[in-house]
């Protein structure tokens, strides 16, 4: 059978990505939720490459689709678990307390800056790196309106949510797929939280100054966590160690290991519906576990299931063989993986991920920490390169923009490339 990369096939699966992805970009402008063309396109070029094989007289897509669906069950329940964690934990207003508690304490624009950009970076190493930034970025808008805060606040939660994500398995869909497919075990990602936090910690410190120095107006509001939520915080915590339990130690896929915990959340969520019925509340305000897997994002997870659909066609076709032997083969790992996290800052970081893991060029581990370093914080370098920065621009719409975020991408830069510098004097030393 002819090369599928130099057919009208494969012409069409690659405009159909272009496309798809162009309509991504633009998603805040055209108001298209980014799940539609991903999947619709994804679909199509599966179905243009069976017919051109069915023409051909020969046909292997229908196999590796099989294959393909595998890998996407496995991060498609691993997400659809964290999210309900997360959703859980909103309903009892464990976030809400937080901001309350930081908005009661009166600090200061200075301190907040700091105070955001911390708990930013740890907590989106456990509940991932969209999460935490809506969340501190929500905190940040709400005790101030004063452009000279909010910008430079927005672009410090976004690096940390972003650097955070990056030393995780957990913190972001890159690190996810990085472990799930055996590059790197779970303990080994702990090497880059130094490199991770230079990251962070660089541009923060160059935008310091620049934040005001007076202090908004505290608010006397207390908002108390809802009867459970303490138990669901241990409980999820459990299920992370549960999920690296089963992938190191029993050699089990993770995403079993996360829907052992969501079972557990089952029960513990008939526990508190139990004791709401006991307070006599009314039936909408009980707690209801399926209610919060009915608000799981299911437009982040659709996109998820479109990318690695469009990715896999554009690998089977051979395209992404073409592109590892002109990135990898060319121009060595280590610029090919510095590279990674510049094209993910335009294209979002689960594609380019995704498409290096299918690539497979061969690295020691430092190279793939290099690669899962940059896919996971090249984002940051501009306002559409990470689903935390997409989200984060929806906050103030007046006030945080694309241009804003831009004006800042050379003291990010500053930070990314410090960043790959620590890492590559780490590595050194530990070979």
């Amino acid at each position: 059978m002819p090369s599928l990369t130099n057919s009208w096939a494969g012409y069409f699966s690659l405009a159909a990505f272009f496309i798809a992805y162009a309509l991504v970009i633009f998603e805040e402008r055209l108001h298209l939720q980014k799940s539609k063309p991903v999947v619709l396109m994804g679909c199509l070029m599966w179905a243009v490459i069976a017919l051109y094989e069915a023409v051909e007289g020969a046909g292997g897509a229908g196999e590796h689709v099989k294959h393909l669906i595998g890998e996407i069950g496995e991060l498609f329940f691993f997400i659809l678990t964290a999210m309900t964690y997360i959703n859980t934990l909103q309903e009892r207003l464990v976030f809400e307390a937080l901001k309350s508690w930081l908005m009661r304490k009166g600090f200061g624009y200075r301190k907040l800056f700091w105070i955001t950009g911390v708990i930013t970076f740890f907590l989106s190493a456990v509940a991932d790196n969209l999460t935490s930034a809506l969340l501190m970025a929500t905190v940040a808008s709400s005790v101030s309106s004063s452009r000279r805060f909010i910008i430079p606040s927005f672009v410090s939660i976004i690096i940390a949510a972003n650097a955070g994500g990056a030393w995780s398995p957990f913190g972001d869909i890159t690190t996810l797929m990085v472990w799930t497919e055996g590059k790197i075990h779970a303990a080994q990602f702990l090497y880059l939280f130094i490199p991770s936090l230079i990251n962070w910690l660089v541009p923060a410190a160059v935008m310091f100054p620049f934040i005001p120095a007076g202090a908004p107006e505290g608010s006397s509001e207390a908002v108390k966590m809802k009867p459970g939520a303490k138990g669901v915080i241990i409980l999820g915590f459990a299920t992370i160690a549960i999920a690296v339990s089963f992938h190191q130690f029993l050699h089990l896929p993770p995403f079993l290991g996360m829907m052992t915990g969501l079972g557990l959340l089952m029960f513990v969520g008939f526990l508190i519906q139990k004791n709401d019925r006991r307070k006599n509340l009314a039936a909408e305000g009980r707690f209801n576990i399926f209610r919060q897997v009915e608000r799981v994002e299911f437009d982040t997870l659709l996109f998820f299931f479109g990318i690695i659909t469009a990715v896999g066609a554009l690998q089977y076709i051979g395209y992404l063989t073409i592109l590892s032997v002109s990135l990898y083969g060319g121009m060595g790992n280590t610029s090919a993986n510095i590279a990674v996290g510049v094209i993910s800052s335009v294209i979002d970081n689960i594609p380019v991920m995704y498409a290096v893991l299918q690539m497979d060029p061969q690295m020691a581990v430092d190279q793939w920490l290099l690669a899962t370093l940059t896919a996971g914080t090249g984002g940051s370098l501009l306002s559409i390169g990470s689903a935390a920065g997409v989200a984060v621009m929806g906050i103030r719409r007046d006030i945080y923009t694309f241009r804003e975020h831009l004006k800042w991408t050379p003291v990010i830069a500053l930070g990314y490339f410090t960043s790959i510098l620590c890492w590559l004097v780490m590595a050194n030393q530990m070979r």
